[in-house]
């Protein structure tokens, strides 16, 4: 299945996508958070998108499509873990997954505006693909992990790199902003994307191809990682890990390159579609 949720910010409601038309399932009657996954809400959505075939009512193209899943618990990411991406921030390659956190308030849909922080010169890019956990997972071993897997989903991993690298501390600094944790359009279960290590993850900054890599060239694997991560922390279900992204960031040009008021970011993966989003300066309210 291919799951959605839409509407205005703050009042989605649910939906699926059937042969690229989104329909809406929110007399379902539950949202796909936590408690959803962890009651198997996949199987019971499925069940109750067969029983309605012919009759899901058709969501008009012009709805905002809102992050596929609510507010998880945490946003997990991985640092430097495509080796090309480490050589380009002059980087060692680690010997262990670099995890940081990612503030569940910078979550927003696949197409809302990413706001520059008030102060901000140095906002940057991230295509990455991330996992959503399906139930709780603490010690998991890596043959089991993928068993662990909820689906995939797109994610622009946007970054503020004086605050991430200059304002001493850990990275979480520059990744938890509003705005900052784009992800979808979609979340597809694992049976809808076929070989998780040969995906191909492309980002375009005002047309230009700025990022084109695959996961094929991850350094840690998704089993690895989620196994790895579970060693540390428990993975509640509806949990978000992003995995990486590759070259082609701003912060490895030379000289570095960053977004502003104006620009508009493409992005997308193998089998997860498509997100684009416009640049805006912050403004207080």
């Amino acid at each position: 299945m291919k799951l959605i949720r839409w509407g205005g910010a703050g009042r989605e409601k649910t939906g699926v996508i059937i042969n690229d038309i989104k329909y809406d399932t929110s007399a379902f009657g539950r949202d796909y958070n936590e408690d959803f996954f962890e009651k198997n809400g996949l199987a019971r959505l499925a069940e109750f998108v067969k029983a309605n075939a012919g009759k899901l009512v058709r969501i008009p193209d012009s709805e905002r499509l809102g992050s596929p899943i609510a507010r998880p618990s945490k946003i997990i990411c991985i640092g430097l873990n495509y080796a090309d991406h480490a050589k380009e921030t002059n980087a060692p390659t680690p010997v262990e997954p670099i995890i940081f956190m990612k503030s569940t308030t910078a979550l927003a849909g696949p197409n809302d505006d990413i706001i520059t922080p008030k102060n901000s010169v140095k906002t940057d890019w991230e295509v990455e693909l991330a996992v959503v956990i399906g139930k709780k997972a603490s010690y998991v071993e890596e043959a089991d992990a993928l068993d662990y897997v909820a689906g995939y989903t797109l994610h622009n991993d946007v970054s503020e790199r004086e605050f991430q690298i200059e304002r001493n501390g850990t990275w979480d600094k520059g990744k938890g902003c509003d705005t900052f944790a784009p992800l979808g359009p979609f979340l597809a279960t694992p049976d809808e994307l076929g070989d998780i290590n040969k995906l191909r993850l492309w980002l375009k900054v005002n047309g230009k191809t700025m990022q084109d890599g695959n996961t094929s060239n991850f350094i840690f694997s998704i089993p690895f990682v989620i196994s790895y991560v579970s060693q540390f922390m428990t993975l509640l279900p509806g949990d978000v890990i992003s995995t990486g992204t590759p070259a082609g960031v701003g912060l490895g040009f030379n000289p570095p390159v960053y977004l502003k008021a104006g620009d508009v970011v493409e992005l997308g993966i193998d089998g997860l579609g498509i997100s684009r989003q416009e640049v805006k300066a912050y403004v207080k309210n």
